[in-house]
């Protein structure tokens, strides 16, 4: 009980506080990223009829972008002050993998599960917010501890 009341407390100190509010402000960017990456894969599979991964691929892409410049600017501001090239790098790197993640449980949970049971415009979205579920858990830890780390 001890330990769990220090680990509470250390959360409402001035360094806990301000890390409850960069994630909060990080779920927010999330949330758009989100948005962003369900609108322009729906507009880009049921409008333009690209299959499921490129389509996938390019809003994974455009989402990661607008999260990279929001999460810079907002979230982490004074990550202004390092170099962009180096940040974007390591951004970059880390969201392949999560682009990894994301592409596999996207058709994996697509034709093992959610198209078994929906039609395809509700099974591709349930596969999508299936894989950006588990993709986010990734990207979070990994970008917050290597990409935004000491910030």
């Amino acid at each position: 009980m001890t330990s769990i009341s220090i680990r509470l407390s250390g959360l409402m100190s001035d360094p806990g506080k301000r890390e409850i509010k960069r994630f909060l402000k990080f779920a927010v960017v999330g949330a758009w990223g989100f948005i962003v990456d369900f609108t322009i894969l729906n507009l880009l599979m049921f409008g333009a009829h690209f299959p499921a991964w490129l389509a996938n691929t390019c809003s994974f892409t455009i989402a990661v972008l607008n999260t990279f410049i929001l999460n810079r600017l907002w979230t982490f501001p004074e990550s202004r002050q390092r170099p962009i090239t180096k940040q974007f790098a390591q951004f970059f790197v880390v969201n392949l993998f999560g682009y990894a993640i994301n592409e596999v449980v996207f058709l994996g949970s697509h034709d093992l599960i959610w198209g078994q049971f929906f039609g395809p415009a509700v099974a591709w979205n349930l596969a999508k917010t299936t894989a950006s579920a588990v993709a986010l858990f990734w990207n979070f830890g990994v970008n917050r501890l290597w990409t935004w780390r000491g910030l």
